[in-house]
Formats: structure tokens, C-alpha cells, sequence
């Protein structure tokens, strides 16, 4: 079984040079290693080339992750096609393991890991992020309808069958939970196998948070839910999930009457001990890993996230339904005029 090892990479900095370095050191190294220069203005393509990568450079304007891994996996021989994202270091077993569930398990399609729980930036919203994604994915049911290719693996015949990724999404979005809907749609078979595990090299800021889950996460995976008619029910959008939305909210309902009622104050504080107690283990492991102060930033961020992302679901929802309405509304003047003309020629 041959493994293809997949790298789009823009202005990838040392944490490229760190993903590179730990894919040398694995136990199972790649058969090759394609790397796609994104239209990268840093040394990029060189550093790939210091590490034997073959380097495929895509020109001046960059076309995002979603066409550089369909260019990738384009020129690879592979019967395994692994994606790793140019800002994660696999551990030392990661490619033995992917290579492991395909050999053992034929009727799998595709599988992807997790973050692990020791990213090296330690400012309370990256900690928060990483974390926030390990517990999820090592949550999460195995049998997956979704995809993930930070570090993910697909049969070669599989994702030429499919098209690839949607080149579509011209920025790092939701192009591999897309794939994975179609995988799942197509009736194939997808692994989360949470043992599986990367280490995340990125710093995250307040705004890059906010940046990346509201318009290249909430926004077109909200409208890809729309247009599929699909609701996911695993990983971050369980009813565990939902019902922590609507607690947030009616908290935040809650403290803005008080203001006119103080009594409504006293009836926040119930709903908020209970969003606390649906997620509690998540928070007990916010607290193994990131200590007591971090523990109350965490909270506050994960509040935080269900109140965008769920107004952005609410919002894009409610102009779907609107639009929708306005379509079947133009489809209606017809046939009236032609029920009032025939009223008037009588």
C-alpha cells in the first residue's frame, strides 16, 4: 500500500519547516511527498525542496487549499492519499496508523484524527481552540459524516470518483466537510479515529478566532446545511450542542431584562448552571489542561461561540426562508391574472 502524503502550503513560515522536520522522523515515512506552493511570497518551495519534497507551484494568484490538495493528489501514484495541513506536526505513528486502519479495515473510505492536547501556544485563546477541537473529535462518534484534512486519509479511487475537494471555496473553509458530505452521500464510509493524533502549531488571536469561525466556518457551512437540507447530529452540532445555544441566549435574555427587572438577574443564573452542566466535562478538561484562570476564559470563549455561531445560523436561515418564500411568490402572479381575466370576461 502505497501512502501519498499531501501539503498545500501558503507563506507557511517555520511551522511548515516543523511539519516537514516531524514527517521525517515517522516511523512509516510517506512513498511521496507533494507539496503545492500557494502562491507563497516567503521561502516556502525551498524549504519543501531541503526536505525532498516534490514542490508544485501553483503561480502568483493563490487559489486556495481546496484546488492546491485536487492539484496535489493530481500527480500522486498513491493508493492512499493522507492531507496534512502545513501548520500541523503528525506524531511519530500517525502515517503507520492511517496506513494500519486501511489495511485492517477495507470497507473504510476515509478516516481522520484529532488535534492533540499539547499545542505549543499557550495564550488562552489558542489553548482554548486546540483543546476545544481535541475534546470534540475525541468525543465524537467513529462513524463519521464528516471529513477533516488537517489530518485526514482518502482511498485515491474513492476521491477521484467524488471530483475531489469543491474548488469553489477559494480560502482555508469547509471544503473538507463538504467532501465528507459527499462521502457520506455517496455511501461510503468515514472513520473518526480520535487516536489518531497531530499536534497544532498555530497562534490564535481573539480576531483570527473570530475571523475564522464566523466567515470561513459559521457562515458557509451554515449555507451548506441550507442548500443539502442535511443537520448534522455529531461533533459540534449534537443536541448537546443546540441545547447549549439556546442556554446562552436565554442567559443573555435574562441579564438584558434585568436591567429593567432586576428579578431576572436571579433567573439567568440557573440557566447559566446549566450550560455549565452540560458541558462540565469538557470544562474539568479545560481545568486538567490550562489551570483555574483558564478554565473562566475557556467558558467565556465557548459562550461566546454559540452565540455567533448560532446567530449566524439563525440570521442565514431566516434570509433563506425569506428568498425561498420570495421565489414561490413570483411563480403566483401568472395564474391569478388569469383567474381575475376570466372573472372580468364574464
Amino acid at each position: 500500500m502505497r501512502i501519498s502524503v499531501i501539503i498545500p502550503v501558503r507563506n507557511g513560515g517555520k511551522d511548515f519547516r516543523d511539519c516537514l522536520a516531524a514527517l521525517s522522523k515517522s516511523a512509516r515515512p510517506p512513498d511521496e511527498l507533494i507539496v503545492v506552493d500557494d502562491a507563497s511570497t516567503d521561502d516556502s518551495a525551498r524549504t519543501a525542496c531541503d526536505f525532498g519534497a516534490r514542490v508544485i507551484t501553483q503561480g502568483a494568484v493563490p487559489v486556495g487549499p481546496a484546488k492546491s490538495r485536487n492539484c496535489g493528489a493530481g500527480v500522486t501514484r498513491g493508493d492512499i492519499l493522507v492531507f496534512i495541513d502545513a501548520d500541523v506536526r503528525v506524531h511519530e505513528d500517525t502515517l503507520a496508523a492511517f496506513e494500519a486502519y486501511f489495511e485492517r479495515q477495507p470497507g473504510i473510505s476515509a478516516l481522520f484524527g484529532s488535534y492533540d492536547d499539547n499545542p505549543p501556544h499557550r495564550n488562552a485563546v489558542s489553548l482554548y481552540k486546540n483543546l476545544q477541537h481535541h475534546f470534540v473529535h475525541q468525543h465524537g462518534k467513529r462513524d463519521a459524516s464528516t471529513f477533516w484534512a488537517g489530518a485526514g486519509a482518502i482511498r485515491r479511487d474513492v476521491f477521484e470518483k467524488l471530483g475531489g475537494f469543491n474548488g469553489d471555496y477559494s480560502q482555508p473553509s469547509i471544503e473538507d466537510i463538504e467532501l465528507g458530505l459527499r462521502l457520506k452521500n455517496s455511501g461510503c464510509v468515514i472513520w473518526l479515529c480520535p487516536e489518531i493524533q497531530v499536534t497544532h502549531l498555530k497562534r490564535w488571536s481573539f480576531s483570527s478566532l473570530l475571523k475564522s469561525d464566523i466567515l470561513n466556518r459559521a457562515v458557509p457551512w451554515t449555507r451548506l446545511i441550507l442548500s443539502s437540507s442535511q443537520l448534522p447530529s455529531n461533533l459540534n452540532l449534537d443536541l448537546k450542542s443546540r441545547v447549549s445555544a439556546l442556554c446562552v441566549w436565554a442567559a443573555l435574555l435574562g441579564i438584558g431584562l434585568g436591567f429593567r427587572l432586576p428579578a431576572a438577574w436571579l433567573a439567568a443564573l440557573p440557566v447559566l448552571a446549566f450550560f455549565i452542566a452540560l458541558n462540565f466535562e469538557l470544562y474539568r478538561f479545560f481545568h486538567r489542561r490550562g489551570g483555574s484562570l483558564f478554565v473562566l476564559a475557556g467558558i467565556a470563549l465557548h459562550a461566546l461561540y454559540y452565540c455567533y455561531s448560532s446567530f449566524v445560523f439563525g440570521a442565514l436561515w431566516v434570509g433563506h426562508l425569506i428568498s425561498r418564500r420570495g421565489r414561490d411568490a413570483r411563480l403566483i402572479p401568472a395564474p391569478v391574472k388569469l383567474v381575475e381575466e376570466s372573472r372580468h370576461d364574464r
